[in-house]
């Protein structure tokens, strides 16, 4: 399905932190924030000015993370994906470490009015692709917590498939964020 109104997919640039802080706040006052993000809106709002100005110059500037962004016509950012570069034996994201150099997609989010639009996988294709556009990278992944049906429909569809990896949810341990992984990215 096409949207009505046209828009662009592409990284986001340095000078755009106030926008990304934007997105970053909109996404965590979203229904599905607690089970979609592993941040809270009043810890993400008190965060200061120079953390989103880091935050936006290193996925410019930065080979080891890229945001992407569905910008609309009027400039207004229908969602957002980031992309994070994870080097093989570094500590990730919930204490692991991996035996691959591999991308790591977080921070899914496409606005309300924008969903079920093409939007989702229009983002999901450009950060795919800029991974493996990316030298060594053998696998690319995601976490899903275990009660966001939504996404991991979405997830599936794109060709993620789980790869039997799971970690306790941070905030409530008897919860849990299941890995997947794309579908011929690597081990799956």
């Amino acid at each position: 399905m096409e949207p009505a109104e046209k828009y662009v997919v592409r990284p986001v640039r340095s000078q755009e932190w106030e926008a990304v802080r934007e997105i970053r706040l909109a996404s965590l006052r979203d229904p599905a924030a607690p089970i979609a993000f592993l941040e809270t809106y009043e810890t993400a709002l008190a965060r200061p000015e120079e953390l989103w100005r880091e935050r936006a110059g290193r996925f410019e500037l930065d080979g080891s993370a890229r945001q992407f962004v569905a910008e609309g016509a009027d400039g207004r950012w229908w969602g957002s994906v980031t992309v994070l570069v994870e080097e093989a034996g570094a500590p990730l994201a919930f204490g692991e470490t991996s035996d691959v150099r591999q991308a790591h997609l977080v921070g899914v989010y496409v606005r309300p009015e924008h969903r079920a639009s093409g939007v989702t996988e229009a983002l999901f294709l450009a950060a795919v692709e800029w991974a493996r556009s990316l030298e060594g990278l053998e696998r690319v992944r995601l976490y899903v917590h275990e009660d966001n049906a939504r996404a991991q429909a979405f997830y599936r569809r794109f060709g993620f498939v789980p790869t039997g990896a799971s970690v306790p949810v941070p905030s409530d341990p008897s919860k849990y964020e299941y890995e997947m992984v794309l579908e011929g990215s690597g081990d799956n």
